[in-house]
């Protein structure tokens, strides 16, 4: 009998301090209240805080990501989630697509994508109509780049912004209030794409232009070592504070008076949103989906992708007029509020899902 309440895996990758999988949870914790029961199967969720993971369906194999025995890893995971009886397969990131798209095909389910980056010259997205239902982009120009390098069309592609929680905030007027020694920082995945050298660069250049101020770089990632080698090379070991292994973000952006996002690359930025939502003046880069969210420079300032020199130039015109920092940062809050909240990314995600269940039940078959 067809359960009243339909069952949607989302397939995850390795549950990381990253956007893709905040995006998990966040679909995770409110897919219920839409008439949905989530069920998250992924190689590991060890990274999911846990009084989260206590109130989560999650089913982790860890030969899920491992080329070797993932067919096999894929098949045995198969017959375990059929007994929730899904009705959909959501592949969360283009990570987990290696064992997602399977899992689908063996469950014999419709498939949806969501693609939270760019496609390299090499990669490519799973297009087959017959399984796979419809492709979400987290931003336009996530979109377009799906658009031109798999041919995807509009019928297929919808874009749903990555929403972020709201938090309860009575004010920003602790940012730059002249307390403490004002933070600056930046968090996410230590990857080069990132840009955090350049941040590091901004940082010194800061310094020497005699402002006291104390720099975080917060989360994990390949480049970690390179870059605190380069801080030690730029004698700034005193001044910045590296914070890894963190489950989430939020205590640290809670700790910065200003939030930079120097990336080269960027899909939309999660950890940008989060940390408008917490009433934090951002300067950004105006990279791919970035470019969308920083137009107006009441609500985030902009600079050009690898420029130091404009980035140190924008931290310190925040640092000399903090009643203007903090109107940026209730600006890029409202903004947040009114375009990227957690609940409109779940009620359109859902409005996808229940389009795909109809086409289906029509006679649409995988």
């Amino acid at each position: 009998m067809e359960s009243e309440q339909p069952s949607i895996l989302l397939v995850a990758g390795r549950f990381q301090p990253r956007g893709s999988s905040s995006y998990t949870l966040r679909l995770a914790e409110r897919l219920a209240d839409h008439g949905f029961v989530p069920h998250i199967v992924c190689p590991d969720a060890r990274m999911v805080p846990d009084p989260l993971r206590s109130n989560l369906s999650i089913m982790e194999s860890g030969l899920l990501d491992t080329s070797l025995l993932r067919s096999l890893s894929v098949m045995l995971t198969s017959r375990d989630v059929a007994k929730l009886q899904p009705q959909l397969v959501h592949v969360q990131s283009r990570a987990a697509i290696p064992f997602g798209v399977p899992l689908a095909r063996w469950l014999k389910l419709p498939c949806v994508l969501t693609v939270h980056d760019y496609l390299s010259r090499w990669d490519s997205v799973p297009t087959d109509p017959a399984l796979i239902k419809r492709v979400i982009a987290v931003s336009e120009s996530v979109r377009d780049d799906l658009h031109s390098r798999s041919g995807l069309g509009p019928q297929t592609l919808e874009v749903i912004h990555c929403g972020v929680s709201i938090p309860e905030l009575g004010d920003n007027s602790d940012v730059l209030d002249g307390k403490r020694i004002p933070v600056v920082g930046t968090a996410g995945a230590l990857e080069l794409s990132k840009g955090v050298s350049y941040f590091l660069e901004a940082a010194r250049l800061v310094i020497d232009a005699c402002h006291d101020v104390e720099f975080l770089i917060a989360g994990s990632g390949p480049e970690e070592h390179a870059l605190r080698t380069q801080a030690r090379n730029l004698k700034l070991m005193d001044r910045v504070t590296f914070v890894p292994n963190l489950p989430e973000f939020q205590s640290s952006l809670q700790a910065m008076d200003i939030f930079c996002l120097p990336a080269l690359v960027q899909g939309l930025g999660t950890v940008m949103l989060e940390a408008m939502s917490f009433g934090r003046p951002v300067i950004a880069t105006g990279v791919g989906g970035v470019s969308a969210v920083v137009t107006d420079a009441r609500a985030a300032l902009a600079v050009p992708p690898s420029d130091s020199e404009a980035l140190a130039a924008r931290i310190i015109e925040l640092l000399s007029d903090p009643i203007r920092a903090r109107a940026i940062g209730n600006a890029g809050r409202q903004r947040v509020i009114e375009s990227f909240s957690a609940d409109q990314m779940v009620e359109q995600t859902v409005a996808v899902y229940r389009d795909v269940l109809a086409g289906i039940a029509t006679g649409a078959s995988v």
